[in-house]
């Protein structure tokens, strides 16, 4: 019961400290916007799936085993 109480305590702690915040709910919005920027955006543009270009047809294992063995 200890044990509930304390996570209570400081689950109320850092939900009262997000609603008080004026600054941070910026900073947290343009944070959130940079991750997206980060993975989504340059995931696509810049880090293209080899692995299915490379191994046609579904055979993906096949390939890395080969690749693995001739190198």
């Amino acid at each position: 019961m200890a044990n509930t109480n304390i996570l209570n305590k400081v689950f109320r702690f850092y939900v009262d400290g997000f609603h008080n915040m004026t600054v941070g709910r910026v900073l947290w919005t343009v944070i959130l916007i940079k991750l997206a920027v980060i993975f989504l955006i340059l995931k696509l543009f810049f880090f293209p799936d080899v692995l299915e270009q490379k191994a046609k047809g579904g055979n993906q294992a096949d390939y890395v085993a080969r690749e693995l063995i001739d190198r």
